[in-house]
């Protein structure tokens, strides 16, 4: 999703909120000093136009719209298994992880909840796409499942190097994947790995280049664009096992057709559009005008939005 839907700490605004609900024109002290005070409204005054302080009140109304819209949707055992989960991959190292990225357990948990929350509405709102024209595209689309070895390589020159070893009469595509392979997850198995078009393990140039090869095929050193600038993996394919596509997959198109929206970041930002416009948000503070502009056009945010001194 742009799924960085509560990137930062959930906490941030705990004291500024404060400020806005308090009877005090300038709320109680925060800090006081010799011959001088800061109070909670003067702390406010400072952060409401921080850029970060922005996303948290962002972050923090998205999570109000959703858990009033979803909540009995999401359980607590799912938003805890999801935690447990994190805390096993991370490990001993998992509180320090938190504490880098301003948040606490309690934080973390909140913002997974948010998320799942989410899911949820986009999921609801990805089944209404499920009409026979999509499922038609979906199947002319979709390749079914492939078995291949693998072999990813950081440099060109020798993956070069490799693939010349490769189209050697004879040779051991899979001791060349254990000895040479960047891929950890498949190299100690001879590189191999299973997958369909839809699948997300390998780079979509890569899965294309796969499908074209015969069966024992091989494929010429298949260069993917990395995540950061200037950086690329090359990758050599040997297909091993095709899968012919079969009329009864109506439940893997279903699945390729959800999948799709809930990762395609302009139909998510649809329906978090759609609900935060559904629950009439009024922004009471011109620092806080534009926040919502990513998801609400400025006609609309014209018609759904006030700005008052207080």
């Amino acid at each position: 999703m742009k799924k960085k839907l509560l990137a930062g700490a959930i906490t941030l605004l705990s004291v500024a909120t404060l400020a806005a609900c308090s009877k005090s024109s300038q709320g109680a002290d925060l800090i006081s000093m010799k011959g001088d005070v800061i109070t909670e409204h003067q702390f406010f005054e400072e952060v409401k136009n921080n850029a970060t302080a922005q996303q948290v009140l962002l972050n923090m109304t998205i999570q109000k719209v959703f858990e009033k819209q979803y909540g009995s949707e999401v359980s607590d055992k799912e938003v805890e298994d999801a935690v447990a989960e994190e805390q096993k991959k991370y490990g001993d190292s998992y509180q320090t992880i938190l504490a880098r990225s301003g948040m606490t357990a309690e934080s973390r948990k909140a913002q997974i909840r948010t998320s799942k929350l989410v899911e949820y509405a986009v999921k609801k709102a990805a089944e209404s796409e499920l009409t026979d024209e999509n499922y038609k595209k979906a199947y002319d689309e979709y390749t079914p499942e492939v078995t291949a070895q693998v072999i990813k390589l950081d440099s060109e020159d020798k993956a070069k190097e490799v693939l010349a070893k490769a189209k050697e009469s004879g040779a051991d595509f899979a001791q060349l994947a254990k000895d040479n392979s960047t891929d950890e997850k498949t190299k100690a198995n001879g590189g191999e790995i299973t997958f369909d078009s839809a699948s997300t393990e390998l780079p979509d140039v890569v899965k294309k280049a796969a499908f074209a090869l015969d069966v024992n095929g091989v494929s010429d050193v298949i260069t993917a664009p990395g995540t950061q600038a200037y950086s690329s993996s090359f990758y050599i394919v040997k297909l091993t096992k095709k899968t012919e596509k079969s009329s009864n997959i109506e439940e893997k198109v279903k699945t390729v057709i959800l999948t799709q929206k809930q990762n395609d970041a302009t139909f998510v930002q649809g329906v978090i559009s759609k609900e935060l416009q559904a629950a009439n948000i009024k922004v009471k503070d011109q620092a806080f005008q534009n926040i919502f502009t990513q998801y609400i056009q400025s006609d609309s945010a014209n018609a759904t939005t006030t700005t008052s001194s207080n």
